[in-house]
């Protein structure tokens, strides 16, 4: 018997599906981590956007949307509330489409 047909057969991806593949959610939230103290105040709203633009670039190429031009401020924040986190400023919205244009 050839190898190839004892490796398991990978499952369907957006791209390969015969159907949309739904999106993913989150079954039980990570165990949150109090950040580092003795910050300047800037840098926990930074770091805190970047996580935000993360989430939802992830909730974005689970959903369909590749390419930063189709994830315009209402896509974005269509998915934010998708997955239940407060919709995006203007540049968290920049922002993540910035993530998914470095991402190639």
């Amino acid at each position: 018997m050839p190898a190839a047909a004892l490796k398991p057969k990978p499952f369907p991806t957006q791209s390969t599906a015969k159907h949309p593949v739904l999106l993913d959610l989150p079954y039980a939230p990570i165990e949150k981590r109090p950040l580092p103290p003795g910050r300047p105040r800037e840098w926990y709203v930074t770091h805190n956007r970047r996580l935000k633009a993360m989430r939802l670039a992830i909730a974005l190429l689970d959903s369909g949307v590749y390419l930063p031009n189709q994830a315009r401020n209402e896509t974005i924040r269509s998915a934010a509330e998708l997955i239940g986190v407060h919709p995006p400023s203007d540049t968290t919205c920049h922002m993540v489409r910035a993530l998914m244009r470095y991402s190639r």
